[in-house]
């Protein structure tokens, strides 16, 4: 077991009488260097002092560059009763952190790799570049510290420079640290009493490593053939490609004979770490594990950040069943996947998940196991799990294919929070491809429960499950598959020949279960809307003015499947339902207007129809008079004139051209009635009086199906009382 050489430490006296103690450190890089020089991984020790209050305690100490620490002891199955809180000082900013807690309850070792000179130690925790470090540890009690264990120290990990994109990013820039009383982290930041660590909680548990020998198969030297998967494997960084130092793994690997199950970890520290920084975080991992803790390699078999990057672990083949060192009494028949980062409170990413699943599917694979399955697994120990199960040495207990670090040890590893997605990271793993539905189908338009096209469709889906576990994705029609699409896609197209469909998507998971979609009712069709009853105009009844009149517009539009709109394109725009028939519009007299309208069907298909109309006035002064008629000037009539008659049967009568024709007068509460007459026939009898006064009012209209010529014929009643009458012209279309 290597260890590493001490650093010597001066002493600077404060003016407020403190003494802060500094590591004689530089810089270990030139900040001003447009990149950094390959720099290899370094473990730093530093002892910690007994106090007069019953601590062990470092004060604040300038040190070398590291990024990572955590608190070691003598001997490797000791315990640490109390609690570790560290504080550290960033290398960019000078500014000191608060108080943070190590994770103290660490899985022991196990097997052949235990040994004399390996040490206790806390899970270590990435803190980023940092040159200065303050260390406390209390007992549980309090009150002295002749229960924690002996050779207490902090231990301070730089994991260097190894990759070819961290030589390329830029370093931190080194402050100087501040000699003075308000810059002495000893007098300037304390545990406040909430914080204590005496008092603080002791905070979730990643895995570490194992103890003692185990009854189950035993692990062997002998290099195992790879077997296939049932599942293809994800892509895994090597240790060479995050910058693995072999030379501190000197020992050979062992085997396991298979891989029945998956542990889940996390390395617990900090969430805010950058993934460029992963490689980093892996090799102080790395670096503590056989520097600090004094094991052979890294305990877990792979490791995961919250990008989804997946790293190598432990040496020996990523496809063999590697003996690791990560959940004390079940290392023999499993694999160890650690995800970095805290889960206590916050859950791992989608893009963590689903790599955790990718590489546990992966490996469970190699033996024919299914995620989602359970098995018999013999302890290797005695002892109780987080939730107070009790397992005896070599017996048998049953567990999840995929299960948590705490459900086979007494730990909270990996926390509340993946804990609870473990039935995800399961499900994903094994499949089928997890809550599939088609969220559109481009190119059909759907009318009640079915889609209309032309032939041309797009369909896209949703899932929740990753495409980086899904084979691929199946457009069936009538049952069967007629294009396919990757596992990352989300949409894939196809032409349907006429007729009748169904219309579905098939998802395949990497293992082969497959999952269907509820299958769409799809009719394809090219024929166009019809206009039964072309676009025609007839007059309404309302207020005419010189510029335009009152019209309705009307029309009649079928489809063969499905309608969907009919839209009016000129001489202005509006769209209606496919069951209106009609609507009542205004239109400018005198100028011929272009009535255009498009009838639209759900599949696609269209069809326009257009007819022009021309309104005309016919002021009074055209018509033919008989009896007294008295010609009357206002702005409020069209024309500026109107004409008026109180004698009983005075008459005006208008002949023209047309299709649609109305009477326009006006209204007051001394006014008459009179009679309509068309082509010689009386058709109406229309009462002018109104408890208003309105002017150019269309009191009647009439219609007829095709243009041809016609008289209009008004008569006065000479109603008793108000016999006077007072018209203001006729308007026709023509």
């Amino acid at each position: 077991m290597k260890r590493r050489a001490w650093i010597t430490l001066g002493a600077v006296v404060l003016g407020g009488g403190g003494l802060v103690t500094y590591a004689v450190a530089t810089p270990s890089q030139d900040p001003g260097a447009a990149g950094r020089a390959k720099r290899p991984v370094k473990v730093y020790d530093l002892a910690l002092k007994g106090t007069a209050s019953g601590k062990r305690e470092l004060p604040g100490t300038q040190t070398k560059q590291f990024s990572m620490l955590g608190v070691s002891w003598t001997g490797a199955t000791k315990r640490l009763h109390g609690s570790a809180q560290v504080r550290t000082r960033s290398l960019e900013t000078g500014a000191w952190t608060a108080w943070k807690d190590l994770e103290a309850n660490v899985d022991p070792l196990e097997g052949p790799e235990a040994g004399a000179g390996m040490r206790g130690a806390s899970e270590p925790l990435w803190v980023g570049p940092s040159d200065g470090v303050q260390v406390q540890v209390v007992h549980k009690s309090g009150s002295t510290d002749s229960g924690l264990p002996k050779g207490l120290e902090v231990n301070l990990v730089d994991p260097g420079v190894a990759t070819n994109a961290e030589m390329k990013a830029k370093p931190a820039a080194y402050v100087a640290p501040a000699v003075s009383d308000s810059a002495s982290p000893t007098d300037s930041v304390t545990p406040t009493d909430s914080a204590s660590p005496s008092d603080s909680a002791v905070p979730s548990a990643p895995a570490s490593a194992s103890s003692t020998p185990s009854t189950s198969a035993s692990p062997s030297a002998t290099i195992p053939t790879a077997p296939p998967s049932t599942v293809p494997e994800p892509p895994i960084t090597s240790r060479a490609g995050w910058g693995a130092d072999e030379s501190l793994s000197p020992d050979p690997s062992e085997y396991n004979p298979d891989v029945k199950a998956v542990f889940v970890h996390h390395s617990d520290g900090t969430n805010d770490y950058s993934c460029a920084d992963s490689a980093s975080i892996v090799r102080g991992i790395y670096a503590y594990h056989t520097q600090t803790n004094g094991w052979n390699d890294i305990g877990y078999n792979f490791l995961v950040d919250k990008c989804g990057t997946i790293f190598e672990g432990r040496k020996g083949g990523v496809d063999r069943p590697v003996l690791g060192a990560h959940t004390y009494g079940w290392n023999r028949e499993s694999t160890g996947i650690a995800v970095l980062g805290d889960h206590t409170s916050t859950g791992a990413t989608n893009a963590a998940l689903a790599s955790v699943a990718r590489i546990a599917a992966w490996k469970l694979g190699q033996y024919k196991a299914d995620p989602v399955s359970t098995v018999k697994l013999t302890a290797g120990a005695t002892q109780t799990n987080y939730f107070g199960t009790s397992f005896t040495a070599g017996s048998q207990y049953t567990f999840n294919r995929i299960s948590a670090h705490r459900d086979g040890y007494n730990t909270q590893c990996p926390g509340s929070s993946l804990y609870g997605q473990l039935p995800t990271i399961r499900a994903w793993a094994s499949g089928p491809v997890q809550d599939l539905k088609v969220t559109s189908l481009s190119g059909a338009g759907q009318s009640g429960s079915t889609y209309y096209t032309k032939g041309a469709i797009t369909a896209k889906w949703s899932t929740t499950t990753p495409g980086s576990l899904i084979s691929k994705f199946e457009l069936l029609v009538d049952g069967k598959a007629v294009a396919t699409a990757s596992g990352t896609a989300t949409s894939v197209g196809t032409t349907l020949a006429l007729g009748t469909h169904t219309v579905a998507v098939r998802a395949v998971h990497q293992s082969g279960k497959t999952t269907t979609t509820t299958a769409l009712n799809v009719v394809a069709e090219t024929t166009a809307p019809t206009f039964t009853t072309a676009p025609k105009l007839s007059l309404r009844t309302g207020t005419v003015n010189t510029s335009s009149v009152p019209v309705t517009l009307g029309w009649k539009a079928t489809d063969n499947t499905a309608l969907k709109s009919v839209s009016l394109l000129t001489p202005t725009t509006a769209t209606f339902g496919p069951t209106t028939a009609s609507s009542n519009r205004t239109s400018t007299s005198g100028t011929a207007s272009t009535w255009s309208m498009k009838a639209d069907d759900y599949a696609g298909n269209t069809r326009t129809s257009s007819a022009s109309f021309t309104p005309v006035i016919l002021q009074e002064t055209s018509a033919t008079k008989s009896g007294t008629w008295t010609s009357r000037s206002s702005t409020s009539y069209l024309g500026g004139k109107s004409y008026s008659s109180g004698s009983k049967a005075a008459s005006l009568t208008w002949t023209f051209t047309g299709r649609s024709a109305s009477w326009v007068a006006s209204r007051a509460s001394s006014s008459g009635q009179a009679y309509v007459y068309v082509d010689g026939v009386k058709v109406s009898t229309v009462d002018l009086k109104s408890s208003s006064t309105l002017y150019r009012q269309a009191m009647w209209t009439k219609s007829w199906s095709s243009s041809a010529k016609h008289t209009v014929k008004v008569v006065v009643v000479g109603t008793s009382g108000r016999p006077t009458i007072t018209t203001d012209g006729l308007v026709y279309i023509k």
